[in-house]
């Protein structure tokens, strides 16, 4: 069993990361999505000087096919009933999603911390209706349920990093919203072009397009991610457990491991201790076969991340002690 945290601000000082490690987290996880690998070089550097002689993996998550929220000069509050303004005149997003959104289209920012509804559309922007309120905050991902784009595997900024990758101690890559296996094909090539193709892939699935070509590429990876964020933006809530569980059965019948993420302990990101749900979901997915488990905003910018990482391996434990052992 192996243990991951994302690095950020919160965990970013030496005597947290070797708590972390003393607890357990055997990988670090540094996510691109809203930054350039190059700024996160003092971070690895002292993630790498801490851990010296210690398992710790290093894994870069690529921005990948996605689509997010551009910079905004401060965090946008939406109250419900608000209009916001996509495109010219408003917050900016890829020019792919405006060309194909139509009056009628939900769109989910944040994992659900906001959701709108596209009422009309003009060339060059589009007019939502908020329909549950929240804080929009920059580089914030978007996911419009139902709607299909012609998105790339990678973008320029994802290349720019798969070359620095293995100079900077990197061991791992995480390619975001694997749709097919073209997508982890593209990956590879990247990879191997560029001196990196020994290091080991890892398919983060979080759409229902990823959900429902699963056992076409599971084979690619090294590992499978099931990230429930943005699953979530495309499944309802109440749908979550049977498809992680789901795709959990998928990857053990292909003898391919797989992590579980996304609000494993969400309350300690304000709080120094987990909820009684948030235990009983680590142990329940340790308990259907995963092989890590990953932190993610518990450790990134939360209040308490050594405290995060420890309650993490320590709910994981008893369901290692009570999973049935292989037959040989």
């Amino acid at each position: 069993m192996r243990y991951y945290a994302t690095l950020g601000p919160a965990c970013a000082d030496p005597l947290i990361i070797d708590q972390m490690l003393k607890a357990g987290i055997n990988g670090f996880r540094v996510n691109l999505s809203h930054g350039h690998l190059e700024d996160s070089v003092p971070w690895m550097d002292m993630v790498r000087r801490v851990a010296a002689g210690r398992d710790c993996e290093l894994l870069i998550d690529l921005q990948g096919p996605d689509l997010r929220v551009g910079e905004l000069e401060a965090p946008l509050s939406l109250p419900e009933g608000s209009v916001l303004t996509l495109g010219l005149g408003g917050v900016y997003c890829s020019e792919l999603l405006l060309d194909a959104l139509t009056p009628g289209q939900k769109l989910v920012f944040d994992d659900g911390q906001v959701v709108a509804q596209v009422a009309s559309v003009s060339p060059g922007c589009a007019f939502c209706v908020v329909q549950q309120g929240g804080v929009l905050q920059s580089g914030k991902g978007i996911t419009a349920p139902g709607l299909k784009l012609d998105l790339p595997t990678l973008t320029l900024e994802d290349h720019n990093s798969l070359a620095l990758a293995k100079h900077l101690g990197v061991t791992g890559v995480i390619l975001p919203f694997v749709r097919s296996r073209d997508d982890l094909d593209n990956l590879r090539d990247a990879m191997y072009s560029c001196g990196a193709g020994d290091l080991r892939v890892f398919a983060k699935v979080e759409s229902l397009e990823g959900v429902e070509h699963l056992a076409q590429f599971v084979d690619l990876a090294d590992e499978i991610i099931i990230a429930r964020g943005d699953l979530a933006s495309e499944i309802p809530l109440w749908l979550i457990p049977r498809f992680q569980k789901q795709m959990g059965e998928v990857c053990l019948s292909n003898g391919v491991p797989y992590m579980v993420v996304t609000q494993l302990l969400e309350s300690m990101t304000d709080h120094p201790l987990p909820t009684r749900a948030e235990m009983s979901d680590i142990y329940n997915a340790v308990m259907d076969g995963a092989s890590s488990l990953m932190l993610t905003g518990e450790t990134a910018v939360g209040l308490y991340p050594a405290q995060a990482a420890e309650y993490l391996v320590k709910a994981a434990q008893p369901a290692l002690e009570d999973r049935p052992k292989p037959t040989i």
